[in-house]
């Protein structure tokens, strides 16, 4: 393959990075996942080039890795309101404490629905 025939894929790969990272700023995690399997061939395409200038893939790595540090972020953001989701259920059901011995005890709330009807 010349490199008239690779610059293009090189060049689909930096305009798809520049997509990603508009996505996951955005919080589109929808967009990211649609944009996956096409990252994955273009980088499967250039990886199997026996010809490639390895100096033309800098800036490409550096988006790459732009990319994946803006993902973990988002991915530790969603981990922690999932955290966070659980235990304000967990409080919801009830008040744990510790007893003069240093015992957790665990008060539990009940809820009732009440409903009342008026004329």
């Amino acid at each position: 393959m010349t490199n008239d025939s690779i610059q293009p894929l090189i060049d689909e790969l930096d305009d798809l990075l520049d997509s990603e990272k508009r996505a996951l700023v955005q919080g589109d995690m929808e967009r990211v996942g649609r944009l996956v399997s096409q990252k994955e061939f273009l980088i499967e395409s250039l990886n199997a080039l026996d010809n490639l200038d390895r100096k033309n893939l800098t800036q490409l790595h550096q988006k790459v890795m732009r990319n994946q540090t803006l993902l973990d972020s988002a991915l530790e953001g969603i981990r922690a309101v999932a955290t966070r989701m659980s235990e304000l259920r967990r409080v919801r059901s009830g008040l744990e404490t510790y007893d003069e011995q240093g015992r957790k005890q665990r008060l539990n709330i009940q809820r009732t629905v009440q409903v009342e009807k008026r004329a």
